[in-house]
């Protein structure tokens, strides 16, 4: 179907990007202003950071064949050019007392398999295992796995610059840094309409359609309780020495379905780790959005930016090193942060009209795994937005129902099965816990 002139993306990162790019080509006589509340990349969005996973390897087969698209870009266009884009491979491990991670490894090697062919090799054994990491050493606690040589992974930082420099040299989208505040609606219709965003500071920007690609942010905006909650997660890094760099720079990502547990190959001398796990909430009291707003308030979990991993976190990581790599087990983490994904009950996105208003559009639910699909994510976004995407993806994004009132404030979702650690873990807790435990070690 045809869209209307005036477009507004309130969203720079992954999906706001993508869309961006994929709108300007199919819907050039659109008006595209693009609202992001700080520079591109932004140094709070869950799209920036060192080291993104470049992966077909899901238990969906769907999502493994869009990944593919996705990857053929990665590896055969400018999106993967100039160190955007590494291929060393990726290493599925998991221990031998998780059957559910052997499972949803062998669901995924499966997919994957009849993608990539003989890039994946079944690895039954510890020792299947380490012939493709020696340099992990005979420590290595695991059962088995497979290696995907078809996979890598993504400077994050620089895929975003590149995407918003492709905006930039054409200038057909406008940019403008703020941070929005709630979403404008018209209510003299039968059902409200979104009309634009006000701004923080009392501005408005109006438009004829809204797509909200705010990410973690997103639940201020939209009452998604049952639908979405921003859920934090830990990344660390280690400084490492030339040899050591040189050591491991070229090996696979190794991923602990398990654990959650995940070491992306050094790059500067700088190696990360990270989880992707249930994940921190922050709960925060804000008002509760939409048309017909009556001064109620809702809690629903929200970004804190600038803090540390609290100590639960970094023991975690201590325990992973010292089953996959144990000679690191000791050394100091130089940098820690949260990053904040926006999680959907099944790890689906969300990639729809909003089901209660007209004009409104959501291209959110990361769910932690969006990023490698940024060179093609636009075009199903847009495809969403005309009405033709594909009923596979189409049964999988769309809101079709309202949040029911009174709904639970922050449901704790299992996701696509490929989560670990603890359920209902509170950031603020975890950082007084390990407030607590720094005045125990000064005593």
């Amino acid at each position: 179907m045809a869209l209307p002139p005036k477009i507004l993306i309130v969203g720079g990162g992954v999906f706001g990007l993508s869309t961006a790019l994929s709108l300007r080509e199919r819907h050039p006589n659109s008006q595209i202003t693009l609202v992001e509340s700080g520079p591109i990349p932004n140094p709070h969005g869950s799209s920036v950071d060192t080291s993104r996973i470049v992966r077909a390897d899901y238990a969906n087969a769907a999502y493994s064949r869009l990944a593919n698209d996705a990857i053929q870009r990665w590896r055969s266009t400018a999106w993967g050019a100039e160190g955007r884009y590494t291929q060393t491979g990726l290493l599925l491990v998991y221990p031998s007392d998780s059957a559910s991670a052997k499972e949803y490894a062998r669901k995924s090697y499966a997919n994957v398999r009849a993608i990539e062919g003989d890039k994946v090799v079944f690895l039954p054994t510890q020792k299947d295992v380490l012939s493709v990491v020696p340099p992990y050493g005979e420590e290595l606690d695991v059962a088995g796995g497979y290696v995907n040589w078809g996979s890598g992974w993504s400077d994050a930082a620089a895929g975003v610059r590149f995407a918003k420099g492709l905006l930039d040299a054409d200038g057909k989208v406008e940019f403008k840094t703020a941070e929005v505040e709630r979403v404008l609606f018209d209510q003299s219709t039968p059902k409200p309409k979104a009309k634009g965003v006000v701004l923080v500071g009392g501005e408005t920007v109006e438009a004829d359609l809204v797509i909200l690609a705010t990410g973690a942010w997103t639940g201020k905006l939209v009452d998604l309780r049952g639908k979405a909650v921003a859920t934090g997660q830990a990344i660390a890094y280690i400084k490492i020495s030339d040899a050591e760099q040189k050591e491991l720079e070229n090996l696979p990502t190794i991923l602990n379905f398990a654990t959650g547990i995940f070491i992306i190959p050094p790059r500067d001398n700088l190696l990360k780790i990270a989880r992707h796990a249930y994940g921190y909430r922050n709960p925060t009291t804000v008002p509760v959005p939409g048309a017909n707003s009556s001064g109620q308030t809702m809690q629903v979990s929200l970004p804190e930016t600038g803090v540390p991993v609290p100590l639960e976190g970094e023991e975690a990581f201590r325990e992973a090193l010292r089953q996959l790599l144990p000679r690191f087990v000791n050394r100091p983490f130089v940098d820690t942060r949260i990053c904040w994904y926006t999680d959907t009950p099944n790890g689906d996105f969300i990639v729809s009209y909003h089901p209660e208003y007209e004009g409104l559009f959501l291209a959110t639910g990361g769910s932690g795994h969006a990023y490698k699909f940024f060179p093609v994510i636009g075009d199903k976004v847009v495809d969403a937005l005309e009405g033709t995407l594909e009923p596979e993806f189409r049964n999988l994004w769309t809101w079709n129902e309202v949040v029911a009132p009174g709904a639970a404030t922050d449901d704790i979702f299992d996701g696509d099965g490929s989560r670990s650690g603890a359920r209902n873990s509170i950031l603020k807790d975890e950082l007084a816990r390990t407030k607590k435990a720094a005045r125990k070690g000064v005593l």
